[in-house]
């Protein structure tokens, strides 16, 4: 494991040094992962685009009022995941504005009038739902939780995820990312993300980098998910996810990371983390460069839907999943689907709800990954 100077000094790498440093991130990552990189076939759900925080980066969330202002209901959720069953998706992404109750009365009569009193109640409820209705297992991505909300959400899911994005509590100051965003506190996200670990759920988290971070501050946020991931072993995956400027943002004239910046931070995760620690890079927000990413230490594509869009980045495209199998075996490595929870903690029993056991054990073969083939399905 690096040093937090020894990342400091390789975060800084020059240019002429990149392929050195992505060659040793990549020696690495083929001693912990081996040559078998993975994906998820999913369906994205933006349950809500309702949210309290105003980050300055995201093109996601909507007031009340405003075009895409909307809250799905139990019969659209159903619809969509059906819909992604039929064409095979195993993962529901239920993807949410953060706390919106707290600031917005219309969403406050919508969950009345549907019987909960906060999202996250209607998101169990909407989890349950979806067990029950389709062959899909949800993944949720709802915000800064509890510990009593994380474990009423471990029943329904099997796995969760919050992105850190950042431990810089400069970037909360006036005009920066995270002004006016109660819920990017850099604390309080580490502090849901250590009660998972005590709850035992598989966690995704991981780095948004070109958001007014600098480099330093992107290796402080890495070693923190390595000190958490070191005392709980939950942290199932580490995504490093690059700025994408858009018109309607407020940091839409914000330059995005370069191509070298996003493999440099991508080969200093995977040096920091460690060989076993699953490493992911949105495969359409660096499209075109697969050979670039894959030498530079990460063994995952995520989640692919061959049916939603990418509502976190609309404006671009998930690649076709037949495209992104050719890429990936031409260069050597074996293509395979996972589920949402990764193949390590889908084959251990304390990682996951016991109600959702059986459900899980006959998707996946001896590896923990999806058998190849894979089409029958048992409601619970």
């Amino acid at each position: 494991m690096l040093s937090h100077g020894e990342a400091y000094a390789l975060i800084e790498t020059p240019a002429d040094g990149l392929d050195d440093l992505l060659a040793r991130a990549g020696e690495v990552r083929d001693r912990g992962r081996g040559r078998t990189v993975t994906f998820s076939k999913k369906v994205f759900v933006p349950l809500t685009t309702l949210c309290r925080d105003y980050c300055g980066y995201c093109t996601f969330r909507r007031d009340p009022g405003e075009p895409g202002a909307h809250t799905m209901t139990p019969d659209e959720v159903v619809a969509l995941v059906q819909a992604g069953q039929r064409l095979g998706a195993k993962e529901a992404l239920f993807s949410l504005g953060d706390k919106p109750e707290a600031r917005f009365a219309v969403h406050r009569d919508f969950l009345r009038r549907h019987g909960h009193r906060t999202t996250l109640q209607y998101l169990r409820a909407i989890c349950e739902l979806t067990l029950r209705e389709s062959s899909l297992l949800p993944h949720v991505n709802p915000g800064v939780m509890s510990e009593r909300d994380l474990a009423a959400l471990r029943e329904v899911s099997v796995s969760m995820g919050l992105m850190l994005e950042s431990v810089s509590s400069r970037l909360l100051g006036p005009g920066l990312a995270h002004d006016n965003a109660p819920d990017k506190v850099p604390a309080r996200r580490l502090r849901t993300i250590e009660l998972a670990g005590k709850l035992q759920i598989p966690f995704t988290t991981g780095i948004l980098i070109g958001i007014g971070e600098v480099p330093r501050e992107r290796v402080d946020a890495l070693c923190a998910i390595r000190d958490l991931h070191e005392r709980h072993g939950h942290v199932q995956e580490v995504i490093i996810q690059n700025f994408r400027a858009k018109p309607r943002i407020p940091m839409h004239g914000q330059p995005e990371p370069t191509l070298d910046d996003v493999l440099r931070t991508l080969a200093v995760a995977r040096l920091v983390l460690g060989p076993d620690v699953n490493i992911q890079a949105p495969p359409n927000l660096t499209p075109g460069v697969y050979p670039r990413l894959l030498a530079a230490g990460l063994n995952d594509w995520g989640g692919i839907s061959p049916l939603t869009i990418d509502h976190i980045n609309p404006e671009a495209p998930w690649p076709l999943i037949p495209e992104l199998r050719r890429a990936t075996e031409s260069l050597g490595y074996t293509f395979r689907e996972r589920l949402a929870l990764y193949p390590e903690y889908a084959t251990r029993p304390e990682f996951l709800a016991e109600r959702l056991r059986p459900r899980v054990g006959a998707l996946i073969d001896a590896d923990g990954l999806v058998k190849e083939a894979h089409e029958h399905w048992r409601a619970w």
